[in-house]
């Protein structure tokens, strides 16, 4: 019986969406810039350019370093957020060695500001210090849980490859298609590639797919014409 009650809970928890969060916002950020920031240098290059070799070769480049400059960027951001767990985490055991009284009140108190009565309060941080001290106060105190917690290689995975799957879209748009009216063809594309990650990424999130498409769109659209403009003002022939 206990184990059917597990595997329910289990599937009520699979069936939401924040576990998704971490690396859905790694790759969301890391396609989204990659479409984006791809396009939008190669928008800038062919309104200064009448051959496309330079534009390929721009987006290519722009493509590499831009995909290992997400993925160093995550890791070491999603590091320096891992470090502040760990050092936290330590100071809690410190203080669960010297004063597990004092920490026991600090449970009761949470529990308190979250509507149990004070008599609920203290005997569930009781219970749950006897249980699993260390984990109650990371949990309850610290709000660091398995959700939320940090993981630097998965978000530098996920960012690095999502920036190339996005990337690489426009970077066969170049490819395939002419380079008179290229920038024209960039913008279209673009916006189609924003509309359909926006609406993929709601898709999995469990968020409002019109709301995410509008939000993605108008940004990289400005992205784009932005970078077109800087493309005409300084327009030299290559």
């Amino acid at each position: 019986m206990e184990n059917n009650k597990k595997l329910t809970i289990e599937n009520y928890l699979e069936s939401h969406y924040i576990h998704r969060s971490n690396w859905l916002r790694a790759a969301v950020l890391g396609a989204n810039d990659g479409i984006i920031s791809i396009s939008s240098l190669a928008i800038g290059v062919t309104a200064a350019s009448t051959t496309k070799d330079p534009i390929v070769l721009a987006t290519v480049a722009g493509l590499v370093a831009g995909a290992l400059s997400m993925a160093a960027g995550e890791y070491v951001s999603v590091s320096s957020q891992t470090d502040i767990e760990k050092s936290d985490i330590e100071r809690e055991i410190q203080e669960l060695q010297d004063m597990p009284e004092e920490e026991e009140k600090i449970l009761a108190q949470i529990y308190q500001k979250r509507g149990l009565t004070k008599a609920t309060a203290k005997q569930v941080a009781k219970e749950l210090t006897a249980a699993d001290a260390l984990g109650t106060h990371i949990r309850d105190e610290l709000g660091i849980n398995e959700i939320s917690q940090a993981n630097p290689i998965q978000a530098a995975l996920a960012s690095g490859a999502a920036f190339t799957a996005g990337g690489i879209l426009p970077l066969l748009v170049i490819l395939l298609l002419p380079v008179t009216n290229l920038e024209y063809f960039l913008y279209g594309f673009t916006i189609l590639f924003l509309v359909i990650l926006g609406a993929v990424s709601a898709r999995t999130g469990g968020s409002g797919i019109k709301k995410a498409i509008l939000r993605i769109t108008v940004w990289g659209t400005i992205a784009m014409v932005l970078s077109g403009l800087v493309g005409y003002l300084f327009g030299v022939s290559v």
